[in-house]
């Protein structure tokens, strides 16, 4: 199974929608907390060219956020990202 990454809060809505999406998929998630750590917010920014929560990568390729995610999974393309 691919590395997945989320840049996320704690108090975020659509990471933690993500983070749901991806588990009941059996995905295990390696959480990048933005708010704990103003560098890696900078990181995640620089990195996506994006400044909200979250930024979802698999196998470091960018998916966007959790409404780009959602949209995966409704056109039957998320399951195939995450098959490797």
């Amino acid at each position: 199974m691919p590395e997945v990454v989320i840049y996320c809060t704690d108090v975020c809505p659509y990471c933690q929608r993500a983070e749901r999406l991806l588990k009941n998929k059996g995905v295990k998630i390696k959480k990048i907390r933005v708010d704990e750590d103003r560098g890696k917010l900078k990181e995640m920014i620089k990195r996506s060219g994006r400044n909200t929560v979250p930024q979802i990568y698999i196998d470091n390729k960018h998916v966007g956020g959790f409404d780009d995610l959602s949209e995966l999974d409704i056109m039957d393309e998320l399951d195939e990202l995450l098959a490797g």
